[in-house]
């Protein structure tokens, strides 16, 4: 036997659970699992935390924030720590299981996205593997997020990011964690006055900036005076819009709790509130919104509607976004009604309606800022895939709207073979038999804007406007 006096072994210590962390953990997990948007998992984890009370291992007010930060953070910036963790690793990035590399996106957002103290953002990550990975694994954690520590988020993008004269577009996509083929359609989009490099850097980094939450106060139901409370704001643009304060709860709100107001971006609002501006000559009694999903724009509708003694139908084609959309409808004053059917298939004889909105599905590119995993979901393939649904939806309400009327073609993309492509194909139809039409100059019925450009059609930007990217072009049906 050896004479060496052995070291007494360490008794084993039981990890530390930390609420935040591993509810942040169980988000990212359902998103990459479950193919979930994180502003859909995340509320209803919060919110169950919360119900417990720090007491009982649950979250207050402070930890329900970090959390959200820590979820839409890492999410937000998936693409550039992947590109740093992989440096850090002694292997190719897609032989690391996925929640092993979701535990140290977390640590990574930690060290190189927040104020955390490094010596905190390790410890507190280790943890976090010692619970939910095991011990074997969360010293693999540890060692790469200590390779991690060696620099600061700029030292990183210096070592992954090539030089901007080099390959621009991949600088950008690193430097601000968009994929590459984002960065050049959203260049792209931007067009002759905005396509510079202080251009698409400014709308790349509001894309990553959280955005407000703006409120809507439906015409005739509620008061933007009533939503006035504590730091809350008017909105920039829309006259029913109030943005809160960082913080602020909509839930907290009586008229948000009884449908009267609701959450609304102000670009939702102002694309709707430009389709009911137009001019009309002849009966306005009817308006339809094809495509009326989740409800946003069909509530403030049909509330704008009731005001001037028209009627609205909802349409949707799924049936529990059609619940949905009777949700916020719910108490408006004026008629109204609510249908499961397919804008392509319309439930409803041609030249019916005065002004109809189609909202049509699309890729999200304009709403980056609210699902930030959607920029590393979709792919250049998904953009062609729309396509022939987009130019069906706006064919048929064309048909749908009576000679004189106005259809609001909406997208929440500015990818241009999202929004002018489509609306180029579809007037150019008219000469071929389909229904004949004519843009109409949006920008006169919104408010002064900046950077609209040449219009006729609208596009809003994240950098510019503080809302959401969408597009609207307004169209006259002339025969």
């Amino acid at each position: 036997m050896s004479t060496r006096q052995r070291r007494p072994a360490k008794p084993y210590r039981r990890p530390r659970k930390d609420p935040v962390r591993i509810l942040a953990f169980e988000a990212l997990r359902a998103v990459d699992e479950r193919d979930a948007y994180a502003n859909l998992v995340l509320p209803p984890l919060l919110r169950k935390a919360r119900e417990k009370g720090p007491e009982a291992g649950g979250l207050d007010g402070r930890d329900a924030a970090l959390a959200t930060e820590l979820v839409y953070g890492t999410l937000r910036r998936q693409g550039t720590y992947d590109a740093i963790i992989a440096e850090c690793v002694d292997r190719p990035l897609r032989e690391v299981d996925p929640p092993v590399l979701d535990v140290l996106s977390l640590g990574a957002h930690q060290l190189l996205g927040t104020r955390i103290p490094g010596h905190a953002a390790v410890s507190s990550t280790v943890e976090l593997a010692r619970v939910v990975l095991g011990d074997g694994r969360a010293k693999f954690v540890n060692a790469v997020l200590r390779r991690i520590t060696a620099h600061d988020l700029d030292g990183w993008l210096d070592i992954v990011a090539p030089p901007y004269d080099d390959d621009p577009e991949e600088h950008l996509a690193l430097r601000h964690a968009h994929p590459r083929w984002i960065v050049s359609a959203l260049w792209d989009a931007l067009g002759p006055a905005g396509n510079s490099r202080a251009g698409i850097e400014a709308l790349l980094a509001a894309d990553n900036e959280r955005p407000e939450v703006t409120l809507v106060a439906r015409p005739g139901r509620a008061t933007v005076e009533e939503l006035l409370t504590g730091e809350a704001e008017p909105g920039r643009w829309s006259p029913y819009a109030v943005r809160l304060a960082e913080g602020g709860d909509p839930g907290g709100l009586d008229a948000v709790r009884e449908g009267r107001a609701g959450v609304q971006d102000e670009g939702s609002q102002l694309v709707a509130l430009a389709l009911a501006n137009v001019p009309l000559e002849g009966p306005d009694s009817r308006w339809l919104d094809a495509c009326a999903g989740p409800g946003g724009k069909a509530a403030l509708l049909g509330a704008l509607a009731a005001g001037r003694g028209a009627t609205l139908l909802a349409a949707e084609k799924q049936q529990h976004r059609a619940r949905l959309v009777a949700r916020s409808l719910a108490g408006n004053p004026g008629p109204y009604a609510v249908v499961t059917a397919d804008g392509t298939r319309p439930a409803w004889a041609p030249g019916t309606f005065d002004r109809v909105l189609v909202d049509v599905p699309c890729t999200g590119l304009g709403a980056l800022r609210r699902r930030p995993e959607a920029r590393w979901r979709r792919t250049p393939e998904d953009v062609p895939g729309f396509a022939p649904l987009q130019r069906g939806l706006l064919r048929e309400a064309l048909a749908a709207v009576r000679v004189g009327g106005v259809v609001g073609y909406v997208t929440c993309s500015p990818h241009p073979a999202e929004t002018r492509a489509v609306v180029d194909d579809v007037l150019g139809e008219g000469a071929k038999g389909g229904p004949a039409a004519e843009r109409i100059d949006a920008r006169e019925q919104v408010p002064p804007l900046p950077g609209l450009g040449d219009g006729p059609d609208v596009q809003l930007w994240p950098h510019l406007h503080g809302t959401d990217a969408m597009y609207l072009a307004l169209l006259r049906r002339t025969a």
